[in-house]
């Protein structure tokens, strides 16, 4: 085969061996190295061995997000994620049997200020300086048998770098790369993260998140109108929620609901373990088995079973605030490995992949009508069925309006126009390409593994993606614009400054 001739599509498995694999492994493909293994417990363990440096990166995900929260606890998956920062009975304590003590006084604290404030006119005011008081003083003694951030104290003081976590809509994920011959104390402080977490300083981490919605959301006009973009695209499923939570729930977030949540979702069945870089997965089971297996089995809830509705017409928002204009526009699409999410991809690269791309050349260097416009596909999750979007931001004094106008235009084109066969393999090759280009390293391999095990049930949604891509022609191209880029099926939610609205 020659790999050199140009504007070819490689197949899938030459592209990952060019990627991924050392000059001495070459024969090998991905499908034969990664190494699956289910614990007692119905925890999922991947491991891959890369020898390229004496390190190795873990990424331990749940299949629990945002979109997993009920009514009123918004925030809650984002909340929990915090919290497991803060330590277990053993690790951030000076002495948990004396801090649970305090612990358990906050609560009965936090609950009675709570239940007053819920009076509303009828509170007792001086009652609640009183309670509010005495949450003070609980709260200082509290410090004494903190121990702050001693995970990452340890973690840092073995060599890890890396250390982090992140929620999204579809998953929770715990990230940190650490020496190789560290893997057992990773394995011990993991572990005792899940038997015994200690929710400490639950309170005050609530008002951080608090602070951070303020600061993060509630002051970035971006953020807000893509917040409001998605709850009006969204009716009835949960992707329309914000990630951090509404402010309302956010601040009477329940220290004991949350723990129910974690004991729910973060059950073995719905964990996967992905190790990769220099390891030996015959002698790293034993030790995981020794650790992770100890932790009980759980039993799901049943899967969501909301669909959003499909669209009876346009929806249309417009986000007043005194900020310059932006414009959002989605279309419901499905999600992967329906084919369709593939051909939506191939629209993504051929609409804004690069300065060659349709939407760039257009708005931003000929007609000078944006300062960006881009499209994305599969937003703002990848469990359910979800959105194509496409944003923009008006040059002045170009309009809003005006973007709309070109957007639309340049969606019709496709719709009516098929795609030359050379742009479509161009952008085979790109988007193929960037896709590749994440698993580059030990972390972002083992953050693709977890995310493909975890969301669709196969690590090998890493070759299946790329091979999907392949598979798109111009017809699908053309059929899938036709499908879902319609009025009826389109949000269109646009930025304006208050002062311009009649």
């Amino acid at each position: 085969m020659n790999l050199q001739r140009k504007n070819k599509a490689y197949p899938a498995v030459i592209l990952i061996l060019l990627f991924l694999l050392p000059a001495a492994a070459f024969p090998f493909s991905l499908e034969e190295r990664v190494k699956e293994y289910t614990l007692e417990n119905g925890m999922k363990v991947l491991m891959l061995e890369r020898h390229q440096s004496p390190t190795i990166s873990f990424h331990i995900r749940f299949r629990v997000g945002a979109v997993d929260e009920n009514v009123g606890m918004t925030g809650t998956a984002h909340l929990l994620e915090h919290m497991l920062f803060k330590g277990t009975q053993t690790l951030g304590t000076k002495n948990y049997a004396e801090e649970e003590k305090i612990l358990n006084r906050l609560d009965s604290v936090v609950a009675s200020i709570e239940a007053e404030k819920a009076k509303g006119d009828k509170a007792d005011k001086d009652f609640l300086k009183y309670l509010e008081e005495n949450l003070q003083k609980l709260q200082a003694e509290h410090k004494k048998w903190v121990v702050k951030d001693e995970i990452e104290r340890v973690y840092s003081q073995n060599g890890a770098v890396g250390f982090n976590a992140f929620t999204s809509q579809d998953s929770t994920a715990y990230v940190v790369s650490l020496p190789s011959n560290r893997l057992e104390l990773w394995a011990r402080i993991e572990s005792d993260r899940l038997l015994s977490p200690v929710l400490r300083e639950f309170y005050s981490e609530r008002d951080v998140v608090m602070e951070e919605r303020r600061r993060s959301y509630d002051s970035k006009p971006q953020r807000k109108l893509m917040e409001h973009f998605l709850a009006a695209a969204f009716m009835a499923h949960p992707y329309g929620r914000p990630i951090i939570g509404w402010a309302s729930d956010i601040q009477s977030l329940d220290k004991r609901a949350t723990e129910g949540f974690f004991r729910t979702f973060y059950s073995p069945a719905n964990t996967v373990l992905a190790v990769v870089g220099d390891v030996n997965p015959e002698e790293a089971l034993p030790v995981i088995k020794k650790y992770f297996e100890r932790i009980p089995r759980q039993v799901l809830p049943p899967p969501l079973k909301t669909r959003e509705p499909e669209s009876a017409g346009e929806r249309r928002i417009r986000v007043e605030t005194d900020a310059n204009p932006q414009l959002i526009m989605g279309f419901h699409k499905p999600n992967a490995p329906h084919p369709d999410d593939a051909g939506c991809e191939m629209i993504e690269g051929i609409l804004s992949y690069g300065r060659t791309s349709r939407l760039y050349r257009r708005l931003v260097e000929d007609e000078k009508i944006a300062v960006e416009a881009s499209a994305s596909n599969g937003f703002p999750g990848e469990r359910y069925p979800n959105l194509f979007i496409l944003s923009s931001t008006p040059r002045h004094p170009h309009t809003a309006e005006e973007l709309e106008k070109a957007l639309i235009e340049e969606l019709d084109r496709l719709r009516k126009e098929p795609i030359e066969e050379k742009e479509l393999q161009k952008i085979k090759n790109q988007v193929q390409t960037s896709f590749l280009r994440r698993l580059d390293s030990n972390t972002s391999l083992s953050y693709w593994l977890s995310y493909g095990q975890s969301l669709f049930g196969t690590w090998r949604y890493v070759t299946e993606r790329i091979q999907a891509y392949e598979k798109v022609t111009a017809e699908d191209v053309l059929r899938v614009a036709r499908k879902y880029f319609i009025p009826r099926n389109r949000t269109v939610a646009t930025l304006v400054k208050a002062a311009e609205t009649p």
